[in-house]
């Protein structure tokens, strides 16, 4: 999966796969985590959030279970 860099001070980039509705998050310590059946508007909000870091801790790390890869 290909992701984008993040300008954040947890996260280094981002991928999504809208098909399957997998995101894949890579930390800044190189950890890659996927979580699935995540809507395409939340990857949305999430790549436009003005504070990456926030969002994912408020959005998607308490709602979505995670799978390291």
């Amino acid at each position: 999966m290909e992701r984008k860099r993040v300008n954040s001070s947890k996260i280094r980039s981002i991928g999504y796969d809208e098909k399957s509705m997998v995101l894949e998050v890579e930390m800044t310590n190189g950890q890659v985590f996927q979580y699935s059946k995540v809507y395409p508007e939340v990857h949305r909000r999430f790549m436009n959030a003005p504070n990456p870091t926030a969002f994912f801790e408020d959005k998607i790390a308490e709602e979505y279970p995670a799978k390291r890869v």
